[in-house]
């Protein structure tokens, strides 16, 4: 396999996940001087830009020459995005904002997108 592939869907998902953790920035920077409605309307990027993130890096995947890792990365990020769709689904701020932490997250601990990067970085370069 290419890791000249891998690597530039690699450096997309970081991308996304940076653009993703932007949005959950600026909304706790909104709540916390009492703007709300920045805050949904920030949560609710977050979560579009995770809804839609399997289907966004379908284009990037394709550059894999392995169907197997491509497939296998195509389910994974097809969970985040799943979960992401059903908080917009609900219109839930509170499922927006645990989106990517497990229950027992504590600050400073990686999220789940982010471990899931690192293990498929470990794992295949």
């Amino acid at each position: 396999m290419s890791n000249a592939s891998l690597t530039q869907v690699l450096t997309w998902l970081h991308q996304r996940h940076d653009q993703v953790m932007a949005e959950e920035q600026q909304a706790k920077d909104l709540l916390a001087g009492g703007d709300q409605g920045g805050y949904s309307q920030h949560m609710h990027r977050k979560a579009e830009l995770l809804a839609s993130l399997a289907k966004d890096a379908r284009e990037v995947l394709g550059t894999l020459p392995d169907e197997n890792l491509r497939q296998e990365i195509l389910r994974s990020l097809l969970r985040f995005s799943q979960s992401a769709a059903y908080g917009l689904k609900l219109d839930s701020l509170f499922f927006m904002s645990a989106l990517l932490y497990r229950d027992d997250h504590q600050v400073g601990e990686p999220d789940n997108l982010l471990v899931y990067l690192q293990e498929l970085e470990a794992k295949h370069l």
